[in-house]
This record gives structure tokens, C-alpha cells and sequence, in this order.
């Protein structure tokens, strides 16, 4: 049996768990030593998550109403596309369709390296090459699966990630002779390795502190890629975007406080760049031989971002498909009810940019481009407002319009700070786009017998 429509199984805790699962990976473990080289104490470190945090609440909001009001499969391809036109909506679609393989070859190789430290260093130059290919084939062929069963894989991975955050943090406040004055001294002794003197103290070291904690909340919008998935939508995308962020903001607060109270700030700011803050402060209350264990839950933190990026990645090159705007077998839905050409499609360019090695230009480029399109879905919910003011919406953002207009204020500070700062990988990622022109135009000519996207027909809401 092959199904016409994904099947709508997700229930509020498996989409909730995709939101953590996708976020915890790696960065609230390590971005500790940089933030306080880049900002100097540990307040002005908790000052920068929390503002972080709001910020990325500020886009759950947004992405609430979207998501809600249009829960499709592909997500942001329908968004822009309502408010800006299908060109916009394609070009969102092509970006992420080429750059998301380079975030998970990266993720796959991530994990490899955790692997490689639970085994002493032992693993070979062979090894090193081939697993990378290995985790990603397994995780794909995972993600062909039902959507139900990957809901349910996304919500026991994120029970280990957050046991992680636990472990860390509430073993520092349980277990070590830690001490709250740590928190009002600074990391000015520390030997900051690696973080260039450009990047501490004052208004740069906060910009520089505030892109790595938004790279560590990083994957809070995943969600919307999955709408044509989930269950009762119109309740449940609210509730898993704002309660899965806040559980994040929480998180990250409770485990960065731990560091300091067990670690004087000079301490976390000489931090190998090689290690982590987290095994650091571990070892303080459980003793060397928790670096395994450490590595082997980095592991685990590491492949649940993997995991999730292939089950909701694959949902955009399915929805351009179905909007004859990809090749047509990528629209297909096996009888497990997953796009599983797309999902194969994902899994190969995965593989195809681990064993190039060419996905860190890529996702150079990525980060930039994706504040872009987040932007445009700030935006987008100002513009459909305007359009469709009676247009059906279960979840109305709360706050408007300062939140979406806060949002879009800081994605644009974001943006022409990295023109300023790094301007060949900013223009790079626009160049990434440009190149999608073409396509677009081959792609928009043949789709002329092709059903356009349910937000060119009305407000019925397949996926």
C-alpha cells in the first residue's frame, strides 16, 4: 500500500522531543569556554544565554502562528511562499535541500569523534572516513520508518540528552564542593585558546558570545517542516514550539550555572579547546573515569541531531516536489506514509559531503542563509496579518506585533554583522541562493499541470 498524504501521528510530547532532540547537541557542553573569554564573567555568560534564549522564544512565537495557521509539510516553503510569492518559497526549498546533507555530514562526523575519544584515540584513518558514512546510512534507514515509530526514537533520544544536562548539572549542585562566589569573579586570568582578541570584552565579545549561544538553541524550527505529520496541529505546534524552548531555556540557565559553581571562571576560560567544560566539571565530582561516559553521551547527543535532521530536512525537497517544483519521484510516499525518496535523496548527499569533506563550506554559508529565511518568516507574519486578516489561525503570536518586529530587528543586526565580519561567507550563502534562479525558472515552466501548493488554492490544509 502507498499513501496519497503523510500520515498525521505526531502527538505533543514526539513533536516536542524532535524540537529537543534537534537543539541539545554539543554546544551548551562546550560554549562555555568562549563565552567567558568573549564576555569576561560568568554573569554577563548567563546574561547572554538567557537574552539568547528570549530570542529564540521570540521565533518559536512566530513560528507558532505560521505552523499552526499553515501545518504543511516543508513548512517555511509554505510561509514564504504565502507571504512573498513562489519564487521566495522555492529559494528557501533549494538553499535548505543543498545545505541540510552538509549539516549532517558534519553531525556524522561529530559523532565519529566522540567515538574516537570513548576509544582512547585507537580508531583508524580508515575508520575515522568510513563510520561517518555508517551512522549516516543507519539514521536514514531509521527515518524510512513511520513517522510514529521516529517520534518515538526523537523522544527516547531526548530523554538521554537531557539526563545529560541533568547529570551534569544537577551532579555539580548535589555532589561537588562547588561555591557561589565562582559567579562573581571573571575569567580575565584564563588562557582563552583559540579566541582571537577581536572577539572579548565589550559590544564584539557580547556579539561573539550571543552567536554562540544562538548556535547552541540552534534547530528550534525543525518542527514546522513535520506540520503535515502532526496531529491536531493547530494545538499541538504551539505547544511543542514554545514548551520545547522554554524546557531549552531552563536547561542551558541551570547546566551553565553548575559550571561556574563548580569551575572558577579562570578555569572554564582555560579549557582545552579540544575538551569540553562539561567533562571538565564532571571530573570534579566523579572522577577521571566519567570522560567515557561523557563521550559516550556526547555520542548519543550528537546522533539525535543527526536523527532529527533527516526525519524533518527531507519534508522541503517533498513539498517543492509536490509543488512541481523538484523532480516528481521525490514526491512519492512509501507505505510506511514517509516521503522516502527524499529521505534517501537527503541521506546520500549526506554522504556524499562527509567523505568530500567540501560541508564546511557549506555550512559556513548555511547559518547565514538560514537567518535570512528566518527572517522572512518575522516578516511573514506581519505581511499575512495584513493580507489575511481573517484568515484562520488556532495560535495567535503573542505579543503582537513587537515580538515578530524584535525578531526581524535582531535577524537583520545578525545578518549585517556577518556581512561586516566575515563577508566572503556572507556572500557566499547569497550566492547559494542566486544559483537557485535557474532552477527555479526550468522548474516553475514544467509544473504547469502540476496541483500548485494548498496556499495557491485556499485554505484547505493538506500536506
Amino acid at each position: 500500500m502507498v499513501h496519497e498524504k503523510l500520515v498525521r501521528s505526531l502527538t505533543l510530547i514526539p513533536a516536542a522531543s524532535v524540537i529537543l532532540a534537534n537543539i541539545i547537541g554539543t554546544g551548551v557542553f562546550v560554549k562555555a569556554r568562549v563565552m567567558t573569554c568573549n564576555v569576561g564573567s560568568p554573569g554577563m555568560v548567563l546574561t547572554v544565554w538567557l537574552v539568547a534564549g528570549l530570542l529564540t522564544l521570540c521565533g518559536a512565537l512566530v513560528y507558532a502562528e505560521l505552523g499552526a495557521m499553515m501545518p504543511r509539510s516543508g513548512g517555511e516553503f509554505h510561509f514564504i511562499g504565502k507571504a512573498f510569492g513562489r519564487r521566495a518559497g522555492f529559494l528557501y526549498g533549494w538553499t535548505k535541500t543543498i545545505a541540510l546533507g552538509a549539516s549532517a555530514a558534519a553531525v556524522s562526523i561529530v559523532f565519529v569523534i566522540f567515538l574516537n575519544d570513548l576509544t582512547g584515540g585507537k580508531l583508524s584513518p580508515l575508520a575515522l572516513q568510513v563510520l561517518p558514512v555508517l551512522v549516516i546510512a543507519v539514521a536514514t534507514s531509521m527515518n524510512l520508518l513511520t513517522a510514529r515509530s521516529n517520534g518515538l526514537t526523537a523522544t527516547i533520544l531526548t530523554g538521554v540528552k537531557i539526563s545529560l544536562v541533568l547529570f551534569v548539572g544537577l551532579g555539580a549542585f548535589l555532589l561537588a564542593e562547588g561555591n557561589w562566589d565562582n559567579l562573581a569573579m571573571n575569567g580575565a586570568g584564563g588562557t582563552c585558546e583559540g579566541v582571537p582578541d577581536s572577539a572579548k570584552l565589550g559590544i564584539s565579545g557580547f556579539g561573539a558570545a550571543m552567536l554562540g549561544a544562538l548556535w547552541g538553541y540552534n534547530g528550534w524550527s525543525v518542527i514546522s517542516s513535520l506540520g503535515g505529520e502532526i496531529k491536531d496541529p493547530g494545538r499541538t505546534v504551539p505547544r511543542a514550539l514554545i514548551g520545547g524552548t522554554l524546557a531549552v531555556i531552563v536547561l542551558y540557565l541551570m547546566v551553565n550555572a553548575a559550571y561556574f559553581y563548580v569551575l572558577t571562571p579562570t578555569e572554564v576560560a582555560s579549557v582545552a579547546e579540544s575538551s569540553s567544560v562539561a567533562n571538565e566539571a564532571a571530573m570534579r565530582f566523579f572522577g577521571p573515569w566519567v570522560a567515557a561516559l561523557m563521550s559516550a553521551g556526547l555520542m548519543l547527543s550528537a546522533y539525535g541531531t543527526l536523527h532529527t535532521t533527516l526525519l524533518t530536512g527531507p519534508r522541503v525537497p517533498f513539498a517543492l516536489a509536490r509543488a512541481g517544483l523538484l523532480p516528481a519521484p521525490l514526491a512519492r510516499i512509501s507505505a510506511n506514509g514517509v516521503p522516502a525518496v527524499a529521505i534517501l535523496l537527503i541521506g546520500v548527499w549526506s554522504i556524499v559531503l562527509s567523505v568530500s569533506g567540501t560541508f564546511d563550506i557549506l555550512t559556513d554559508m548555511y547559518i547565514f542563509v538560514l537567518w535570512i529565511f528566518f527572517g522572512l518568516c518575522g516578516a511573514a507574519v506581519i505581511v499575512l496579518r495584513y493580507r489575511w486578516p481573517d484568515a484562520e489561525r488556532p495560535y495567535r503570536v503573542w505579543g503582537y506585533p513587537y515580538v515578530p518586529v524584535l525578531f526581524l530587528m535582531v535577524t537583520v543586526y545578525l545578518l549585517v554583522n556577518t556581512l561586516i565580519a566575515t563577508p566572503s561567507r556572507a556572500l557566499a550563502g547569497i550566492g547559494l541562493i542566486v544559483i537557485g534562479l535557474p532552477f527555479y525558472e526550468y522548474f516553475r515552466r514544467r509544473a504547469g499541470t502540476v496541483v500548485p501548493p494548498a496556499w495557491q488554492q485556499g485554505d484547505n490544509k493538506d500536506n
